[in-house]
Formats: structure tokens, sequence, C-alpha cells
């Protein structure tokens, strides 16, 4: 009895181990279901990436990219990207994608890029951009809605931009935000949301979050909107003044009461009558000159709720940027509503390759190393048996004289 209770007993835990599996798989099903997906590029179809991708043909000088994965990755298919392949060259190019508007929706922005190289001066930054852009012709000219990503130059630029274009103006972050300086791959992650806060985040890390009115200087926006919302409200109260006679008017022909004492009553004022409905055109007879009774409330609602977060008609996302020194491998690209999605692509991407990544560096490192030791001894090595050979060389002369 004891040991059918106890078979019954692991039977039945078993069977709860499986429904858990079911469960969690149907969440994660259940998310990536609801959550919309704007673009996705990982280029593991090879060549096929050029069929997506328009290089601009607006500067011939324009650098050119390739499919690499670099001198190290984690895994060499996974691991490919867009990579630079020309010094001191400018490089734009870009994929187009169904248009969409988030408004009242979260918009992630993810990638992956690797400065290999050891940047010294360039961008690493991506641009989104709106679905009319004219790839043939991107530039810096180009108007976009969204600049994110690290610029570096020298010992002064190392920072992460976050720029947004708002009322046809691009306003920046004004936090300083570090980017990552060196030759791996990192994870760059933008969440804009639609209560108005965001979060920069860094290898799937948060590393500045905060509110999009205050981290971007839009207070002085603020009060420029309300100056104006403020002068529209007077032109409108000014233009609507000479309507309001159509509702009201003073009674010309009331007189103040022989017994209305001021002192006691205060000061006397005719009374308000409502006037008559009128037909469009006529105006009634014996009122010659407006009198305005009330001013109209003025709007109390100007800019209660920012759109800098809002764009509509987004369309395509694109690398448009300078380096001196290239090599830099862009890749993993994402745009989507759900920041559970992007955290899992992430993890799924580059958190299954950053670890042997840097392995295989480290490997290459030792043998660079080894092999500089070598070199060092052989050329020690050559230099003594130089040294010998010099000497028996001199003393052969000696003898000979």
């Amino acid at each position: 009895m004891l040991l059918g209770a106890k078979g019954h007993l692991k039977s039945l835990g078993a069977l709860s181990m499986v429904a858990t599996r079911v469960l969690v798989w149907g969440v994660c099903v259940w998310r990536v279901a609801i959550a919309t997906v704007y673009f996705q590029e990982q280029f593991l179809d090879g060549e096929r990436w050029r069929n997506r991708w328009v290089q601009s043909t607006n500067d011939s000088q324009f650098g050119h990219f390739r499919l690499s994965s670099g001198k190290f990755y984690g895994h060499k298919e996974k691991d490919k990207g867009l990579q630079t392949t020309q010094n001191g060259r400018f490089y734009a190019i870009s994929a187009r994608f169904k248009p969409f508007g988030n408004k009242g929706k979260t918009l992630v922005i993810q990638y992956t890029v690797k400065h290999e190289q050891k940047m010294d001066c360039g961008g690493g930054y991506i641009k989104v951009f709106p679905a009319d852009i004219d790839q043939k012709n991107l530039s810096g000219k180009s108007q976009y809605y969204i600049m994110f990503g690290p610029d570096i130059c020298g010992f002064d630029i190392k920072k992460v931009h976050v720029i947004l274009h708002f009322k046809n103006q691009y306003h920046s972050n004004k936090k300083p935000i570090r980017c990552k300086v060196d030759g791996f791959t990192h994870l760059y992650t933008l969440i804009l949301r639609p209560d108005l806060t965001y979060e920069v985040k860094i290898d799937g890390l948060t590393i500045e979050s905060g509110s999009i009115e205050y981290d971007w200087n839009l207070t002085s926006l603020k009060k420029m909107e309300k100056s104006s919302a403020a002068s529209k409200d007077w032109k409108q109260e000014e233009e609507h003044k000479s309507q309001d006679w159509e509702k009201h008017f003073l009674d010309a022909s009331a007189s103040k009461p022989s017994d209305w004492n001021s002192e006691l009553d205060g000061d006397w004022q005719a009374s308000v009558l409502q006037k008559p409905p009128y037909q469009d055109g006529l105006k009634p007879e014996g009122i010659d000159k407006d009198v305005w009774l009330h001013q109209k409330m003025k709007n109390t609602n100007y800019f209660t709720e920012y759109d800098l977060s809002e764009f509509e008609n987004i369309g395509a996302i694109g690398l448009e940027l300078w380096q001196v020194r290239s090599g830099t491998i862009f890749d993993n690209f994402l745009i989507t509503d759900d920041e559970e999605y992007a955290e899992n692509f992430g993890k799924a991407t580059w958190g299954e390759t950053k670890n042997p990544e840097r392995e295989m560096d480290a490997i290459q490192a030792k043998e660079e190393m080894k092999k500089a030791q070598e070199e060092d001894e052989e050329e020690l090595l050559m230099g003594k048996f130089n040294e010998k050979e010099n000497k028996f060389r001199r003393s052969h002369r000696r003898d000979e004289l």
C-alpha cells in the first residue's frame, strides 16, 4: 500500500511538472501573440539582406557595408551583421517596413553594436525615419523621428544620443548618458512610454530613466505653448466679442428707482435682457452699440499632454553616420510595442553569444601574446647569433692581419 501511494504521488508530481511547463509555454506564446513587432532583422539569410536594405547613392563617397561577424564572435552565423568597411567615410543605408503610428502605445527600439576596431571617433547610433523617406537619397539632411545610440570621439565625447523630433525641431536628452567604449558587442534599448516616461538600457540594465517633459527641457516649450495659447485665446475673445451682443444687452430704457440709496443698496446697474432670436443677416432694432458683459473663460488645457513620444507614419530604420576607423558591426535590430518581448529577444540573441564572444577574444589575445613572445625570443636569438658571428669575423680579420 505504501509503495502504491508513493507511486501515485510520483505520478501526480510528474503531471504537475508537465502542467507547469505547459502553463509557462502558454504564457510565452500569449506574450508573443499580444506583442506587435514592427521590424526585426538578424541577417540570418546570407546576402539576401541586400534585398531589404537600400544603400544611399546621394554621395558617391559614401562608405559600403558588408555582412560579417568580425574577427571574434560568439557564433559565426548568428553574430553576422552590417559592418562598416572603409576608413574616413560617411555611411547611409536604410530598410523599410510597414508604416505605423505609436499613439497611446509603448515604443521600444533595440539593436546591438560592436566597435571591434576600438572606436576612436565615429557614430554607432541608428535613426528611425518617417515612411516617406527617400532611401536612395538618404543623407545627414534627411528628416528623422528618433536618433539613438553611442557616439564616440576622442576623450570628450563618449555618450548615448537620444534625440527626438518634436514641433519641427530636434531635442536632445539633457542628461549625460555614457556609452560603452570597449570592442565587444553591446545591446542598446530605448523605451518611450505613452505616460511620457522613458528608459535607456545597455546590456539589459537600466542606465537612465525619467520624464520626457523634464529630461528634454520641455518646460521652456511648455511656457512658450502657454503664451501662444493665451494669445490665441485673447484673439478669439476679440473675435467673439462682436458676436456676444447677439445674446444679451443692457436694458437702455431702465432708470434708477427714485428710492435707490447708493450707500445702502450699492451702485445701481441696469438689468440684462435676453435678445430675441432673429434671422441671419438681420440685426435687432434699437441696438446700435455692442455691450461687452462677460469674458470668455481662458483655455487651461493647453499643452496638458505632450505628443513628444508619439510619431505618425513610422516606416524606416537606418544608419546615417561618420567613422574615422571602420569595423563597427550592427545587428539584431528590433522595433516593437512590447518591453518584455524586447527583453526576451535580447536574451535570445546578444544574451546567448556575449560570453562565447569574450572567450574567443581572450583565446585570440593569448595566442597573439604567445606569438609576440616567440617573435621576441626569435629576434633575441637572432641578435645573439649575429653578435657571435660578428665577433668571429672580427677575430678572423685580426688573425689574417
